[in-house]
């Protein structure tokens, strides 16, 4: 991850993670996901960690919702 965004192409990009399987009761969450990932280090950049369940859509469209909010043309 950290590879990809620091790549020169990258530097305007934004961060989506979707933390999938929140319906599990062992799915990691998204706090736990930030820390693992080294999120909170990345200052330069949004990024957001959204709780999600693909097989029922919960969360998706909250995450999509985020980043059309984020994105810069």
């Amino acid at each position: 991850l950290h590879r990809i965004i620091n790549d020169r192409e990258m530097r305007d990009a934004i961060i989506l993670i979707f933390a999938n399987k929140q319906d599990l009761p062992e799915a990691m969450k998204p706090h736990e996901i930030q820390e693992k990932l080294g999120l909170t280090r990345i200052r330069d950049r949004n990024w957001y960690v959204q709780p999600s369940c693909a097989t029922t859509g919960d969360g998706l469209y909250e995450g999509l919702t985020w980043l059309t909010s984020n994105h810069k043309l």
